[in-house]
């Protein structure tokens, strides 16, 4: 069955870079767009940053743009987001999918505080 586990969210201060990963299986990694989504205490899930199959391209919601990039390693099956400049407003559970599916990781948290 698909899983996905997310790992590398922690405490951060702002302005401070975090790098998450993102394990997959079950499916075809390599053919399958991938995004990160995010849920901020108390809100519902907000889409992050999406990358096509080859990595060839990306998109960014406009809050994390030049902030955020988005990555794969199709041989590792392995997503990834660089995120640096976090913002408080970064401060949610971070969790990777594939796009039209409902499957998710436990996420992993991700707290921008100083």
């Amino acid at each position: 069955q698909v899983q996905l586990v997310e790992s590398g969210g922690g405490l951060v201060q702002p302005g401070g870079s975090l790098t998450l990963s993102c394990a997959a299986s079950g499916f075809t990694f390599s053919q399958s767009d991938m995004s990160w989504v995010r849920q901020a205490p108390g809100k519902g899930l907000q889409w992050v940053s999406s990358i096509t199959p080859t990595g060839s391209n990306t998109f960014d919601d406009a809050s994390v743009k030049g902030r955020f990039t988005i990555s794969r390693d199709n041989a590792k099956n392995m997503l990834y987001l660089q995120m640096n400049s976090l913002k408080p407003e970064d401060t949610a559970v971070y969790y990777c999918k594939r796009p039209g599916y409902s499957e998710r990781g436990p996420g992993t948290q991700v707290t921008v505080s100083s």
